[in-house]
């Protein structure tokens, strides 16, 4: 277990990169086999998941497209409730099936935002791809078909998530360690 302060905080490793990456293996396995022939479009969530997204991509060996879309909730170390779109969607989502690659679902308001904006486009359907998943922390009910890992409700930083646009480039994911 290694610490790293970031700003004035902190973090102690709580997943490996090792142990990140064949959970991804592992999650690309079960989209290769549920996509099979369909060509879906990962739709990336700016700006946490950008490194899980590409990891997961590398691994998965069916035909697919990606690309992106910024929304904000976060504020410090704590979800504001607010979620803004920062960049849209400029692809023809109608007949597609969309898989939303998110770094983290916690109370899923982000995420029950983003698939209501998804439906007024006409998608065959839309599924949930998470690095990370806070069960207890959810407020809405979602079905997110692709986890790699449900953690507690803990702050954490690094493999692309950030507290206060740091800490991102991490290799580890890191728990905010309680002083």
């Amino acid at each position: 277990m290694s610490i790293v302060k970031i700003k004035d905080k902190l973090f102690e490793t709580s997943i490996p990169e090792a142990e990140i990456k064949q959970r991804i293996k592992a999650v690309a396995e079960k989209i290769n086999r549920d996509m099979e022939g369909k060509n879906p479009l990962l739709l990336a969530v700016l700006n946490g998941s950008f490194i899980f997204a590409a990891d997961l991509m590398r691994e998965i060996t069916i035909p697919c497209e990606i690309s992106f879309v910024k929304l904000a909730s976060y504020q410090g170390t704590t979800s504001t409730g607010k979620i803004r779109e920062v960049m849209g969607i400029n692809e023809d989502l109608s007949g597609r099936t969309v898989i939303i690659v998110e770094d983290i679902v916690d109370t899923g308001l982000t995420m029950k935002r983003m698939i209501e904006n998804l439906g007024t486009r006409n998608p065959a359907s839309v599924h949930i791809c998470t690095l990370l998943l806070k069960p207890d922390k959810l407020t809405v009910d979602l079905d997110i078909e692709y986890v790699a890992f449900r953690i507690p409700n803990d702050f954490i930083v690094g493999y692309g998530l950030d507290y206060d646009q740091q800490g991102r480039q991490l290799k580890d994911i890191y728990t905010l360690k309680d002083v």
